[in-house]
């Protein structure tokens, strides 16, 4: 049954949200304050940069908040052998979604 703006619960419209944090100037307690706040809400997913993906994993081990990341990012100019590398590497580290520009 579809949901409706009307019925909607919040734990619904919460796994809804992929909650992004891919800004270049994040320190690492952002990451995990973002995470923890994801945590908090039962959102879908977090997605972060590559370099944050093992932290991303173990901050939200635990949860059922998903980790993914972005493949190819900002511009999607790398070329297909580096976005099936940094995939590899994006899954070997524990994200189970990926954004490939």
């Amino acid at each position: 049954m579809p949901i409706s703006i009307e019925t909607v619960t919040e734990r619904q419209l919460a796994k809804t949200i992929d909650h992004s944090l891919l800004k270049p100037e994040l320190d690492d307690a952002f990451i995990e304050a973002g995470c923890r706040l994801a945590a908090e809400y039962d959102v879908a997913s977090v997605c972060v940069r590559p370099a944050d993906v093992k932290r991303a994993k173990a901050i939200l081990e635990g949860t059922a908040v998903a980790v993914g990341t972005v493949i190819g990012f900002p511009h999607g100019s790398s070329t297909t052998a580096t976005k099936a590398f940094e995939a590899r590497d994006a899954l070997a580290n524990g994200a189970t979604e990926l954004d490939m520009v």
